[in-house]
């Protein structure tokens, strides 16, 4: 008998940006994973890449929708036309949403935010007072709708500070099931809610109460520093470890056979 060593060749910190970082980690957090409602922008990324490399099974779900996607580009909305070029269905949304979603077929919903607490409950509606704001968002789309149905959500955050990972939402658009459970433990919740959050730092995860614990730092970031840069009491995980950086294979994929127009990378 024969035995083979698979051989990858990682890439210095340098050499990749914080979108190449967050797209690669994404993908390799979604391995094994089937369906996945996505949403535009670095969730499609991540998908696309996991579809490329370590994922070929996953059926991408647009809320448009588009079931089973195989867009010939990287589709910019969730209503771009190259979505239904060679999908494998596409549902009316009441059907998507009334009994692919809330029927409880969707593994990870994936998701982004401006605004995510330690219980996993994110804002897209606005940064500051409701009547006044600074910033007005999008508001919710299918979030809410993603975050209460899906069997566990993904989150992934391009900036990483007390502004974003906040101890108090500044608006409450998708409310985490696990704090709902907290709350008052007869409310009726189906899914998990957010158990993984990737960010320019690291990586956390959701412990057996539902809050986000750092189990990941990326290549030279420090503890300390995603403490100073979070809004809450950060709890480590005691399995705490250190992110492998991307491989030239990965950012190879990424740069040149996903994205080579540079939609999402940056």
């Amino acid at each position: 008998m024969t035995s083979t060593t698979e051989v990858t060749t990682t890439v210095p910190a340098a050499h990749y940006s914080v979108s190449e970082l967050l797209a690669v980690v994404s993908c390799r957090y979604l391995r094994g994973k089937r369906r996945v409602f996505a949403g535009i922008g670095l969730p499609t990324l991540a998908v696309a890449l996991a579809q490329q490399s370590t994922s070929p099974e996953i059926e991408q779900i647009y809320e448009s929708g588009v079931c089973g996607a195989h867009p010939p580009r990287l589709p910019e909305t969730i209503a771009d036309a190259s979505l239904a070029t060679g999908a494998e269905t596409i549902l009316t949304m009441p059907v998507l949403f009334g009994y692919v979603l809330q029927g409880g077929w969707i593994d990870v919903g994936f998701l982004g935010a401006a605004q995510i607490d330690r219980g996993g409950s994110l804002n897209t509606s606005v940064i500051g007072d409701w009547a006044s704001p600074t910033v007005r968002l999008p508001g919710s789309g299918g979030a809410a709708e993603v975050m209460a149905n899906s069997q566990e959500v993904f989150v992934v955050m391009r900036r990483h500070n007390r502004t974003s990972f906040v101890g108090t939402l500044d608006f409450c658009t998708s409310p985490s099931p696990a704090a709902a459970r907290r709350a008052d433990p007869k409310v009726p919740t189906r899914g998990a809610g957010v158990t993984t959050v990737i960010s320019e730092l690291g990586v956390f995860t959701a412990d057996e109460t539902g809050e986000l614990c750092l189990a990941s730092i990326h290549e030279g970031v420090t503890v300390e520093q995603v403490r100073e840069r979070t809004g809450w009491p950060v709890k480590v995980m005691d399995s705490l470890t250190v992110t492998s950086p991307p491989t030239a294979e990965e950012l190879r994929l990424l740069r040149e056979e996903i994205d080579p127009g540079r939609v999402y990378l940056r």
